[in-house]
């Protein structure tokens, strides 16, 4: 696991673009893991100024999103599907039909779940996974449990999860209690992994994960075990 400590959000931004613009060079045809919530957002800011500017190209890019909300339609402006529209594919040159998110909306959860993975491994993998953290130290919607996750799976959200999540709806708007997500196998086989995490409500989070046992209830702490494992983290 390498850790870097940037200088501010900004920073933070910055450079993860850069880790991720890297690896699309490198490899135009990369499959990147793709994660939402608001650290993110600065990421997909820099990504796109490097595509308009000409230094990255999406066009054979494949991506797969780490979760999405159970019970929302992909047009609904909570999914994040509406999220990556909004933040990063408006923006770039990605065809449509390499991009892939979990259908929030199916009437068969587990169907989608393994149709999911199925086109994971169908796509051969994933190149380079990003992630961002949870306060309980979640990793996708990987809550504190007594095992760890294999493959994508439908969660139950944790209270605080619930509860850190709630700033992203409209005040009286309800806010799903389930959601589809790549479980942690999933992600441990990505060939790389880049974890980005910002603001003092993230310290305890990243302490864990980095300092302590290696245990499902603090589940980022699984990274530990990766070999190319980056974390990237500003105060």
């Amino acid at each position: 696991m390498k850790i870097i400590k940037t200088s501010g959000y900004q920073d933070l931004s910055k450079k993860a673009a850069i880790f991720i613009a890297a690896q699309m060079i490198h490899n135009p045809r990369s499959t990147l893991g793709l994660a939402t919530g608001s650290t993110p957002e600065g990421v997909y800011a820099e990504l796109a100024a490097l595509r308009i500017g000409g230094v990255i190209d999406f066009a054979d890019i494949t991506t797969f999103n780490l979760d999405e909300y159970y019970g929302l339609p992909p047009f609904h402006p909570r999914s994040y599907r509406y999220y990556m529209r909004e933040k990063l594919f408006q923006y770039v040159n990605i065809k449509e039909e390499n991009i892939h998110i979990p259908d929030g909306s199916t009437d068969d959860a587990a169907a989608e779940c393994a149709r999911y993975e199925k086109a994971i491994r169908k796509a051969g993998g994933i190149d380079l996974q990003l992630l961002g953290i949870g306060r309980n130290g979640h990793i996708g919607f990987n809550e504190p449990s007594d095992s760890f996750a294999r493959e994508t799976y439908l969660v139950d959200l944790t209270e605080d999860t619930l509860e850190a999540n709630a700033r992203f709806f409209a005040k009286g708007e309800e806010m799903p209690k389930k959601a589809i997500s790549m479980g942690i196998n999933t992600i441990m086989q990505a060939r790389g992994i880049l974890l980005i995490a910002c603001g003092e409500d993230k310290k305890e989070a990243l302490r864990r994960m980095i300092e302590e046992p290696v245990t499902p209830m603090a589940p980022a702490s699984v990274l530990q075990f990766h070999r190319h494992a980056t974390i990237m983290y500003c105060d």
